[in-house]
């Protein structure tokens, strides 16, 4: 446990001790500075890879589990840990943030304090990730908020200001949200009969293992571990622990303990609100275009890349599997949501002529799929109807979002890497770029057809996957949401069309045109191969996340089964 104490430790922490040796390099070593930073974000990577031997991919559940006491008086932990869901988008983020360091050489003012909060920024991103304790996670989701406030108001375009507030005001405002469905379940995670539990407990450890019915072991370990129950003088207290949060929201704690109904539809409100923000699912949407705008662009690879992931990731790993009741409550609207954030985000890019903001547009279209993939759980009087879609679905989102992360990043680094010559983003006066820059033009079209969708490209798999699913769910909202793959090639096929195989550039600053250095091409090569190495084997990460999902697929079905009553309140009868 102490060696993947530390591991996870210096994995999140390293980012922010750099940050921190910053302050202590001379301010005019503008060089040193950036090429120290890089190093900083290129061994977080290589940390992150260590966690790969040590993860067994064929086990479900959490592994590499540390838990060490913070706020003993309120059973806080610093408790981390990773699993199929996470360990995938761990890796995409320090990925993702060691390539967007190596995209900062075009950032020119105040370094030291821009690579100083590109560093926090990134400590805040991998501890929402590897965090299993709902304080200690709420903690790391708000440590991001100030950085990227920073990263956009001072060193962002024009209407900086007014984007780099619109950003705070959401993603503040979904933060009051979960910090009140943290307290919910804080407070309502307290047995009623402290002595019956703790008789309970008595009685199933005397018995042996083989003795134990399959309810009362799946039950014990979790009746155990939520207090210290085996101390009478104990005094019970609420949990903070999202593994144990979610034993009670599936009804593994009952009878002594448990999450009703009517607190269950609560809280996934509040938190899917919060999460929806951040993924950004319409109406909480209009902040991103804004944002992604006027953020320099290796905020905007940020942004796309790992931010969107967050929102997620937090409806995965917190809101599904602790208000299971919430969430077949709210599924058909999620879904309804999700086809929406597709047409609409599909739509929206088609009508733009900022190179920046169309692509801003399709991140709010391909993260639909996300939602649509999470929210396609069909119920009957029976019992879930063909889990294994569902199962296909979350495979799919989760799919999707490692693919978007790969091909927005990439696409907004192409984007920025034209605008750095020629500062503007009108797509009407670009044209011939495939002439005038060969290699940023074929690189730059790979990526955009990666983000397009298409077969044998990363982009394709998660989509797919996705509208397969909806269509056990929902026939016609499958073939609605299958439309934003035709709508998606119209917008990027036209943007391809008028920036790079249009006959001439008729906008200001041509003679600045010059070929990508060696630095954007390793970039773009980067992203690029990764593009067409997981579009080929898509299975690498498959089986990497699927016993996981499973897992999750398989508990949450479990708990709307517990009693006929509860499936029967589920499904509305």
């Amino acid at each position: 446990m102490t060696q993947h104490l530390y591991l996870l430790s210096l994995i999140i922490f390293l980012p922010a001790i750099g940050a921190m040796l910053l302050l202590f390099f001379n301010r005019k070593a503008e060089e040193a500075m950036r090429y120290f930073a890089l190093m900083v974000t290129a061994i977080t990577f290589v940390l992150t890879l260590f966690l790969l031997p040590a993860f067994d991919s064929s086990k479900a559940g959490i592994q590499l589990a540390v838990s060490v006491p913070w706020i003993q008086s309120w059973n806080v932990n610093y408790q981390l840990g990773v699993d199929g869901i996470n360990l995938p988008l761990v890796l995409l983020t320090s990925l993702i943030s060691l390539l967007a360091m190596l995209a900062s050489w075009s950032i020119q003012k105040e370094i030291r304090g821009y690579l100083i909060l590109f560093l926090l920024l990134e400590t805040g991103m991998l501890g929402v990730f590897l965090a299993l304790d709902f304080f200690l996670f709420y903690v790391f989701w708000e440590v991001m908020l100030l950085p990227m406030y920073f990263l956009i108001g001072v060193w962002g375009g024009p209407r900086r200001e007014y984007a780099a507030i619109k950003f705070f005001l959401y993603t503040l405002f979904g933060g009051v949200l979960m910090l009140i469905a943290v307290l919910m379940f804080y407070f309502n995670s307290t047995p009623t009969d402290t002595a019956k539990l703790q008789g309970h407990v008595a009685e199933l450890a005397k018995k042996d293992a083989k003795d134990l019915t399959a309810a009362e072991a799946k039950t014990l370990p979790v009746l155990r571990g939520l207090y210290n129950v085996e101390n009478a003088k104990a005094s019970p207290r609420g949990s903070f622990d999202i593994i144990e949060l979610q034993a009670i929201g599936q009804g593994l704690a009952a009878p002594f303990l448990g999450f009703n109904r009517t607190l269950q539809i609560v809280a996934f409100i509040l938190l899917f609100i919060g999460f929806a923000i951040k993924v950004p699912v319409f109406p909480f949407h209009t902040w991103l275009p804004d944002a992604h705008v006027e953020a320099p662009t290796p905020i905007s690879m940020i942004l796309a890349g790992v931010l969107l992931k967050m929102g997620g990731y937090g409806i995965i790993r917190i809101a599904f599997p602790i208000c299971p009741l919430g969430a077949q409550y709210a599924a058909f609207a999620m879904v309804l949501l999700g086809v929406w954030s597709i047409i609409y985000g599909a739509f929206a890019a088609l009508a733009q002529t900022d190179f920046k903001r169309m692509v801003a547009y399709s991140s709010v279209s391909h993260m639909g799929y996300v939602l649509l993939g999470l929210a396609v759980w069909k119920l009957n009087e029976n019992g879930t109807v063909g889990k294994e879609y569902w199962e296909m679905g979350i495979n799919g989102a989760m799919f999707q979002m490692l693919g978007h992360g790969i091909s927005s990043a990439g696409m907004f680094f192409m984007v920025g890497v034209i605008y750095d010559r020629v500062h503007h983003r009108d797509l009407n006066k670009f044209g011939g770029l495939m002439g005038l820059m060969p290699l940023y033009g074929g690189l730059a079209v790979g990526l955009f057809f990666a983000g397009l969708g298409l077969p044998g490209m990363c982009g394709f798999i998660g989509e797919v996957f996705t509208v397969i699913s909806a269509w056990n769910y929902n026939k016609l909202l499958a073939i609605i949401s299958a439309t934003g793959v035709i709508l998606t090639a119209g917008y990027i096929l036209w943007a391809v069309q008028r920036v790079y195989l249009g006959p001439e550039y008729k906008g200001p600053h041509g003679e600045a045109i010059t070929p990508i250095n060696e630095r954007e091409a390793m970039i773009g090569f980067t992203l690029l191969g990764l593009a067409i190495f997981f579009g080929v084997f898509p299975g690498l990460m498959f089986d990497l996340m699927g016993p996981s999902i499973k897992q999750l697929v398989d508990n949450m079905d479990a708990a709307l089964t517990v009693s006929p009553e509860v499936l029967k309140t589920a499904v509305g009868g």
